[in-house]
């Protein structure tokens, strides 16, 4: 007991001098965004100057990997094997950030610089995914400081640099590499916990499906004060196709997107009593509080499901997109064609084969068969474990043993990642452990981490990595 609870101490300690903060800062620093063109050499950097020194000093041996797409990230793996009896942990994070999005920051803030403001630290990729996997390895380097050089398992590292442009070349990357990443679970971290205050395990995460909503209708705009009232204006009719794939409140209404037998019930009963945090703000009835954070509308959604099972446990679809003519310079006309970019975020129990034919089905059967569907696909399958998995189990009981608090377990988290790759490739059971909330404002500007939420990460990854030691 001494030992772990000497490893707390020194976890503690280390976040609470500044040192993991610094850590942190020289990261962010590395403008490795994989959404704008120009940064594959900043890509490659933050792995070779930013990663390979740092685990190769806590005795991993490391590789760099060109990305089997040409035009993808490169992929780190390293290997740091004891004895091949013991556990053996893949520990997976992505060093790639979306687009820094310099003009749109709050004056006095920028992406590519750790800012702390009102007790939170900005900076592109603080929480996603730089601020979780760095907080992982302090994790384990702490433990090994204090087991003298040990750590009483394996770990093989991955590290990619494509998961904001959908992962792309890791699945064929794990399928070529199944014998140099056998592991025996996944226990990393990406996305919100469920609240702020509430430390979370998800079991999986929910897939992406992409399409395009098309409607053309003619060459070029022609004169809106001729031809208004006489000829089919495309964004009417889309408007009109889009409010019949979802109502006023935001129910779909395509019902062959759904899971057919609802909830399950293994799923219903481990977010019995979840409660979702939403943002900045616990609770609320708009679309936004006054500081214009998201928060959760309670009559948004399917009917008859609480917070917790719309978003971990049910399908959504958002219109990501929508244009038709040009709504920065509008002109006298009406507009030639419109088009719609939507997404469905999906669990395990729907079929994603379904989607695209079940939504032509609906929209020639309510009157719109003009309307395309184009560039329709699955940008990220859906995965999930079993959240009475030992692995999982074991884990929540090594995280409250040392948080001396709840953890919450929830079947999937509401956004992706690439763990059914993992899973399909590997056989590994998931364990993803989330160290940011959802009002982060991940993937837009003046993104963010929470200190209190960090070091709390921290002390239950090393109190994780000392019990696998332990583990028989």
């Amino acid at each position: 007991m001494a030992g772990r609870e000497q490893a707390l101490a020194q976890a503690a300690g280390f976040f609470d001098s500044g040192a993991f903060r610094d850590r942190l800062a020289g990261l962010l620093e590395y403008r490795s965004t994989s959404q704008d063109p120009g940064h594959d050499a900043e890509l490659r950097r933050y792995l070779e100057a930013g990663i390979r020194p740092w685990v190769e000093g806590m005795g991993f041996s490391t590789a760099i990997h060109d990305n089997p797409e040409a035009g993808f990230g490169p992929i780190l793996t390293g290997t740091r094997i004891e004895d091949p009896a013991r556990p053996t942990i893949i520990l997976y994070g992505h060093g790639d950030t979306v687009r820094g999005l310099e003009d749109q920051w709050s004056e006095g803030l920028e992406p590519w610089t750790l800012t702390e403001r009102d007790g939170l630290w900005y900076g592109r990729g603080s929480a996603d995914n730089k601020g979780q996997h760095v907080l992982n390895l302090t994790a384990l380097e702490t433990v090994l400081d204090a087991r003298g050089g040990r750590l009483g398992f394996n770990v093989k590292l991955i590290i990619e640099m494509a998961e904001e442009r959908g992962s792309r070349g890791l699945r064929a990357f794990v399928a070529a590499n199944r014998d140099l990443l056998a592991a025996d679970a996944l226990i990393a971290s990406d996305g919100p916990r469920v609240d702020k205050a509430v430390p979370t395990i998800a079991t999986g995460t929910r897939g992406t499906f992409h399409f395009d909503l098309v409607l053309k209708l003619r060459s070029g705009g022609v004169h809106s004060g001729h031809w208004g009232g006489l000829t089919t204006d495309p964004a009417i009719v889309l408007s009109h196709a889009l409010a019949s794939m979802m109502d006023r409140h935001g129910k779909i209404l395509v019902r062959d997107w759904l899971p057919g037998n609802g909830v399950p019930a293994a799923v219903r009963g481990v977010l019995d009593g979840c409660q979702v945090g939403g943002g900045d703000a616990s609770s609320g009835a708009g679309a936004s509080d006054a500081h214009g954070a998201a928060t959760i509308d309670p009559g948004w959604g399917e009917p008859g499901l609480t917070a917790a099972e719309k978003i971990y446990g049910w399908n959504s679809l958002i219109v990501l997109a929508m244009t038709s003519g040009r709504p920065e310079n509008p002109v006298n006309a009406v507009a030639p064609d419109a088009r719609a970019h939507c997404q469905i975020r999906f669990t395990v129990d729907t079929d994603v084969a379904v989607f695209g034919p079940a939504l032509r089905r609906h929209l020639d059967e309510a009157g719109f068969p003009e309307v395309a569907i184009e560039n329709a696909g699955c940008r990220m399958p859906a995965s999930r474990t079993a959240p009475d998995h030992p692995w999982v189990q074991w884990t929540r009981a090594s995280m409250e043993r040392s948080l001396r608090k709840h953890v919450q377990v929830i079947p999937n988290s509401s956004g992706g990642l690439p763990g059914d790759v993992f899973v399909d490739h590997l056989g590994v059971p998931l364990v993803w452990i989330p160290h940011s909330y959802n009002g982060c404002k991940q993937h837009g500007p003046d993104e963010h981490a929470v200190p209190a939420i960090l070091r709390e990460g921290l002390l239950a990854f090393t109190g994780i990595w000392w019990d696998l030691g332990d583990k028989p």
